[in-house]
């Protein structure tokens, strides 16, 4: 899978579990019928939104995105469906192009995060796996703290 089809499908996933939510809280809050929708939806979304970031994260790296622009990518994921125009707008302007560079017989890596970008790309099961343990771990204590509106309370 190239680094476009990733981000775009992963974009496409965060913006899908937004609609979730934003359906779960409408039950919730609007028409007062039940808060499931939000118990489901909301941590479906949580884990998708941690995936989103690493993907993003994971394809600044290799497209090599100024940084305002690999923040503005991760940071697109807050406000609802902004991965849908973030993503048109990265490949409208090329930002998307290409394979991944540190591959097998691609570039050498230089620095920590291309070094770790380029395991990944030659390791991709365990890679797959580490992530998921490393969203999972993230994800669960998350779900220790409880809705982020009680965290400071």
């Amino acid at each position: 899978m190239q680094p476009r089809t990733l981000f775009r499908t992963v974009a496409f996933a965060e913006a899908v579990t937004w609609t979730l939510l934003l359906v779960g809280l409408f039950l919730k809050y609007v028409t007062r019928t039940t808060d499931v929708g939000v118990s489901i939806a909301g941590g479906i979304h949580g884990f998708v939104f941690l995936c989103y970031a690493a993907t993003a994260a994971f394809t600044w790296i290799n497209q090599k995105w100024a940084a305002p622009t690999g923040l503005l990518a991760i940071a697109s994921a807050v406000i609802p469906y902004a991965t849908i125009p973030m993503e048109k707008s990265l490949d409208r302007r090329g930002l998307l192009a290409g394979g991944w560079r540190l591959a097998a017989g691609g570039d050498s890596p230089k620095g920590g995060f291309e070094k770790a970008q380029a395991w990944v790309l030659r390791n991709p099961i365990l890679a797959v796996v580490v992530t998921l343990v490393a969203v999972g771990a993230v994800f669960s204590f998350l779900l220790f703290m409880g809705p982020p509106g009680t965290w400071f309370s």
